[in-house]
């Protein structure tokens, strides 16, 4: 069984474990929901998650190696509870050693870091999705450059984990402008998430399209700095020439959030 890849919205902060006060309280009900059945929607369990946030980068693709990662509160301005969450999975030194053989022999040079914990574009979505906390998650690392083709070949590198029972996240935002979420950008957050809908989809013109992401309707009014869209870079490239889908979209604070599924 090959198992799809996935680009998830990993929302604002824990706002699955809160009392949302900053727009509607169901603002991110939808959003939770499909978390909730990312896992076991899948054709079957997985022995293991790599995901690929946004909240991480380092000059090279840097595996986290850690058997137990801890937990890294990288929010802000949050109630205190949220600073209590628990997502205890473990990690997987072995499955971190094969990111890095697979990463390596593409060329990519890489590192890793046995101290760095979960942080939260890997726990609060994954504490819906596996809410057991009983498969093993190991983090990859963005590149600090976040060039499009060093992404989409570390996808590429990473394919064959598919086969063996991992599944590929990449965890981010399909709009992430901290100043642009109000009725202000409702319409050309449509436009933007109109356009990546179609670019995922064209399995031929897909890769063409991450390279030159910034030439979308509203680009860089989207991302001002790409590195919540990043790991779709990485999550498409692990499924070259498969075709790609729409798996959510929703609304939330007043702009349009998707996430993709390709290949599986």
């Amino acid at each position: 069984m090959t198992l799809p890849t996935v680009f998830i919205p990993h929302g604002a902060g824990p706002c699955f474990f809160m009392d949302w006060t900053r727009g509607p309280a169901d603002t991110w009900d939808a959003t939770a929901a499909w978390l909730k059945r990312l896992v076991a929607d899948l054709p079957e369990r997985p022995k293991a998650i790599l995901v690929i946030s946004g909240h991480w980068e380092e000059p090279v693709f840097t595996v986290g190696s850690a058997p137990k990662p801890a937990m890294l509160f990288d929010y802000h301005g949050f109630p205190e509870h949220t600073y209590r969450l628990r997502f205890d999975a473990p990690g997987s030194p072995a499955l971190a050693r094969r990111v890095r053989d697979l990463l390596d022999a593409a060329g990519l040079p890489t590192a890793e870091d046995a101290e760095r914990g979960y942080d939260h574009g890997v726990f609060v979505p994954l504490l819906l999705s596996t809410p057991q906390a009983d498969i093993p998650v190991i983090q990859l690392s963005l590149r600090a450059d976040l060039d499009p083709q060093a992404h989409l070949a570390a996808g590429r590198a990473l394919a064959p984990l598919r086969d063996e029972g991992v599944l590929i996240v990449g965890s981010g935002m399909s709009w992430h402008n901290m100043r642009g979420f109000s009725p202000a950008f409702t319409t050309k957050s449509q436009a933007f998430d109109a356009w990546l809908g179609d670019a995922m989809a064209d399995p031929v013109g897909r890769e063409a399209a991450i390279r030159h992401w910034d030439r979308g309707p509203y680009a860089r009014e989207a991302h001002p700095r790409e590195e919540h869209l990043a790991p779709l870079f990485v999550a498409a490239g692990a499924a070259q020439g498969e075709p790609g889908r729409v798996a959510f979209r929703d609304m939330a604070m007043d702009v349009a959030i998707s996430g993709y599924a390709f290949g599986g």
